[in-house]
């Protein structure tokens, strides 16, 4: 070129040139776009340096436009509105007209600030206030979804946690600019898949409509301050940053564009952002195939705070196993029987040997020499809970009774229903051996609703907890229920014949209890005399923060038990009756005794409601289920957390321990059941098949059924020694069903461990337990249909 190439700002025309010559001047073109034009000019593209100034001239619109983008003062009010609540209706905007602005400013706290802060802020372009478009997440979602569902089978079981807390984070997003009505569309198109597992979460996330309530929630405060640990094979890691960088992979037939256009890439961004901000990836070297489908979401969640952190330990514990590890081995052998005790039974059950000429009974196992499983180490008798010095009669008997249950049990052996034709002739006969006798108890015109409900050890009485503040008891065996009277003189007290005189002289089947000011949540008799006679004790737990130790004896409140803050969800008897622990709202177990009003011990550390809880059976440790989606295992003396169980996507709703003293089983919100060993305190499997929450379980005497009862009206058995596992239904190639074909094999929603299904008419099943000799007993308050 012979001439200098002016600057864009110059008016100079460009060298002439024969191509040029009737050319209008070029103005407001950066100059190494003019170095370009002229090039083409000066080598005969006429057409392809009109091209490049219609894009220069085109960007150079689109940036001036952009830069003079200014949000107006009332418009910004409008902005600023989503981040104020009405008082006197939540989830209205208080600034929602710009005309009464200033009138509402002058009834807020602090006006002059606020105004003060208006005024400072100046010229703000409409881009760093709406900061993104929505759709972008309602696309990045949609294409992540469609990604997962078209990975291979082996790599989606892997993949699917990681839907969760991208969805949840779009949301908070959404609702924390302001875009509420793009975050409710979003909400109703991408809820639905996720909501068998966390529909508890969602329901709350549902609930958070304005940017006040996400800064003021603790939820979602957890998912903004802490990492999401989502647990991935390397291989699968590596496709997902494929996915996420160049689009690779996963899309659908005849998408178009699909994942690699324009929003496709935007969103990408938007998951992007997410996967790098708010998730912490743990990624195995191990192979996808060689883990179960339920096994990548044992270490999935917001860890951090779930996981106890040793005293004075710099480093931060993110893996529960390794915590778990960290505390050593625990003692769960039986607990050893009081010398004195042993042989008093052992004298007892020799006598009625004699009286019976049964000379073999005096050898029962049970009493003579208990049996510790392999593996396991017994506790000694300086390992127990402090307990009176000297025995009761009552305690005999019960050690006796025992022995006898022993004998006369019903053995369940749910291992013969193993690769058995469930519609085989022989499948019949093998059901006896397998599943339990179940006994329901259906209560009914309950309007006000029944929260909770029990059985004596003996099967001789129910009780049941109100949500009127009261508790009735029932006489299963038909008899009347007699009190003492209380115009009685203990000096007229000489033998049993004079006590029963001073006994009410009338009586019923059924007596009520008064004396809480809340609902009763949960109710439990005294372990003391076992199968071996009638409780003396109940136990009853409130929302009025109490706890009620009941006489059966006087049908009176003896103490009322005060030190929790909120409500109490749950109340247990530790096996050796002198002891209880209550699980509350204010995130806390305690343990009390009935000698003392003032709690012994108490047990902190959950995020959230303590739900449930059960004493193991040497009465050492305390197992705990709580909101937080976790259930713990502590020292009961000590206090102290010794294994934390990470694995539920809901909160845990009930728990069981298995009667030697291995195994814990959890129900949570997300519909499964997660069978734990203690000892290492890792998750043997996952079983599902109930369609609602899961209210009870229990495990039958050898510890080798399950049975769980909840709100779909069902009472389920499952089989503890099965390897479980996904079951498989086979379908006729080409079958359609809701609209699609299938091929092959289904996958249900049912585990191979589930050995029978026993449905109600309309009762949801709030307690499941066994007698000592495996006869299950259920109990439920019936819905009438006109009940909603």
């Amino acid at each position: 070129m012979s001439a200098a190439t002016p600057s864009a700002s110059s008016q100079s025309p460009v060298a002439p040139s024969p191509n040029n010559q009737t050319q209008e001047p070029l103005t407001n073109i950066p100059e190494a776009d003019l170095i370009l034009i002229q090039y083409l000019r000066d080598r005969g593209f006429d057409a392809a340096a009109k091209v490049v100034i219609e894009e220069v001239e085109a960007g150079a619109s689109d940036s001036g436009s952009k830069k003079a983008e200014l949000v107006k003062s009332v418009d910004f009010v409008r902005l600023l509105s989503v981040f104020a609540q009405k008082p006197s209706k939540p989830g209205e905007n208080i600034l929602k007209d710009p005309a009464n602005v200033l009138q509402e400013l002058g009834t807020m706290g602090n006006p002059i600030n606020i105004q003060n802060l208006i005024a400072s802020i100046g010229a703000v372009g409409a881009e760093d206030l709406l900061s993104e478009d929505p759709t972008d997440k309602q696309e990045g979602f949609r294409e992540l979804e469609a990604w997962v569902d078209g990975s291979l089978d082996m790599y989606r079981p892997e993949f699917r946690p990681i839907l969760f807390p991208i969805f949840c984070h779009f949301y908070l997003d959404l609702i924390q600019h302001g875009f509420k009505d793009a975050a409710s569309r979003f909400f109703e198109a991408f809820s639905e898949s996720l909501s068998p597992s966390h529909s508890k979460t969602l329901h709350h996330l549902k609930t958070l409509l304005l940017p006040i309530h996400v800064q003021n929630d603790e939820l979602a405060q957890r998912f903004r301050n802490e990492k999401y640990t989502i647990r991935m094979s390397r291989s699968g890691f590596g496709l997902l940053v494929g996915w996420l960088t160049e689009g690779v992979g996963g899309e659908g037939l005849g998408a178009g564009d699909g994942f690699t256009g324009e929003k496709g890439k935007r969103g990408r961004g938007t998951v992007m952002q997410v996967v790098n901000n708010h998730l912490r990836f743990e990624v195995t070297s191990t192979n996808p195939t060689s883990m179960s489908s339920h096994a990548w979401e044992e270490s999935t969640g917001l860890l951090s705070s779930l996981i106890p952190q040793a005293g004075g330990n710099k480093t931060t514990l993110t893996n529960p196993h390794a915590f778990n590890a960290s505390k050593g081995t625990l003692r769960l052998g039986p607990a050893p029987l009081a010398e004195d005790l042993r042989m008093e039974a052992e004298r007892v059950l020799r006598e009625q040997a004699v009286m019976d000429r049964d000379l073999n009974a005096q050898y029962d196992v049970p009493i003579t020499r208990p049996l510790v499983a392999p593996g396991l180490t017994a506790p000694t008798e300086a390992d127990l809970l402090p307990r009176p010095p000297t025995f009761k009669y009552r305690d005999v008997e019960r050690e006796v009774e025992l022995v006898r249950d022993a004998r006369k049990r019903i053995r369940l052996e749910p291992s013969v229903l193993t690769n058995v034709d469930a519609n085989s002739p022989q499948a019949n006969a093998l059901r006896a051996r397998a599943l339990p006798s179940i006994c329901a108890y259906t209560l009914h015109d309950v309007t006000e609703g029944s929260p909770c409900c029990t059985f004596s050890p003996d099967a001789t009485l129910m009780a049941a907890g109100f949500a009127e503040s009261y508790i009735r008891l029932w006489s299963l065996k038909g008899e009347k229920l007699k009190g003492f009277r209380s115009d009685f003189s203990s000096n007229a007290i000489k033998d049993a014949s004079s006590l029963n005189k001073i006994r009410e002289k009338k009586g019923s089947t059924s007596r009520k209890l008064i004396g809480h000011s809340g609902p009763v949540y949960s109710v439990a008799f005294d372990p003391l005399s076992g199968s071996a006679g009638p409780p003396k004790h109940l136990l009853s737990a409130s929302a009025d923060a109490t706890v009620r130790l009941w006489s059966m004896d006087t049908l009176t409140n003896v103490v009322a038990f005060r030190g929790h803050e909120n409500p109490i969800w749950d109340v247990k008897w530790n096996p050796i009756g002198v002891y209880f622990a209550t699980a509350s709202r204010d995130r806390t177990a305690r343990l009390w005794s009935t000698d003392r009003t003032s709690c012994l011990r108490v047990y902190a550390g959950h995020l959230s409601d303590v739900d449930c809880l059960q004493f193991h059976p040497n009465s050492l440790y305390l197992a705990t289920g709580s909101s937080d989606w976790t259930a713990r295992l502590w020292d009961v003396q000590r206090g102290s957390c010794l294994r934390v169980f990470i694995g539920h996507q809901g909160a845990v709703s009930s728990l069981a321990l298995s009667p030697d003293g291995r195994y814990l089983a959890t129900a949570g919100e997300d519909l499964a059941i997660n069978l734990w060993d203690l000892g290492s305190g890792k998750r043997i499997k996952k079983m599902t098949g109930h369609t609602s929450s899961i209210y009870s379980l229990a495990f039958s005497a050898e510890s080798s059924l399950l049975v769980s009862g909840g709100a779909d009206w069902t009472v389920r058995c499952w089989d503890v020694k099965g390897a479980g596992g996904a079951r498989t239904t086979p379908q006729k190639n080409g079958s359609v069903a809701n609209g699609s074909r299938s091929y092959g094999e289904e996958e249900s929603l049912e585990t191979a461990d589930l050995l029978e299904t026993f449905p109600t008419k309309r009762t949801p099943i709030t307690n499941v337990q066994f007698t000592s000799r495996n006869l299950c007993l259920v109990g439920g308050v019936y819905l009438s249909p006109e009940h909603r």
